[in-house]
């Protein structure tokens, strides 16, 4: 079970079935993977100013980005319900590349949460290897869901 707690200080307002796609999307690529944990986990949805302020402070990069993640759980414990992190995404950020890949904001907003979700458990795209596993675990989840370019 995961519960996720979400707030939206983007200034952007989307749908609550949206909202409930994004929850989805977390839990299916959690669960396949940690099926008997129980977790916690928060989405702040911003806008770019807000996101670059927590980029430049935690990772050092002054620019607005798409998505940050926050592991915060140690997996060794699946009896413990846990927090297993933050995630912050900027809303506007997809907005523009939902437009730019030519694909709906809906897919686009679903992506960035599979692609958080999987940094909270341990994935990670430093090299090629771990790119190509996350990518495909990335398409997996969406194609899992119906949600297609």
């Amino acid at each position: 079970m995961i519960a996720i707690h979400t707030q939206n200080r983007s200034g952007i307002r989307f749908s609550r079935t949206l909202l409930e796609k994004i929850k989805k999307t977390i839990r299916t690529a959690v669960e396949a993977e940690y099926p008997n944990h129980t977790f916690e986990l928060n989405i702040f949805f911003c806008d770019d100013e807000t996101i670059r302020s927590y980029n430049r402070e935690y990772r050092g990069v002054d620019r607005a980005t798409d998505v940050l993640s926050f592991p915060m759980f140690d997996f060794g414990t699946p009896e413990l319900p846990a927090l297993l992190g933050d995630i912050v995404l900027s809303v506007p950020r997809a907005q523009a590349q939902a437009e730019e890949y030519g694909h709906s904001f809906e897919r686009e907003m679903c992506f960035l949460a599979a692609h958080a979700a999987l940094h909270l458990i341990g994935y990670d795209h430093e090299n090629e290897d771990e790119r190509a596993q996350m990518e495909t675990r990335q398409r997996e989840v969406l194609s899992a869901l119906g949600i297609e370019r």
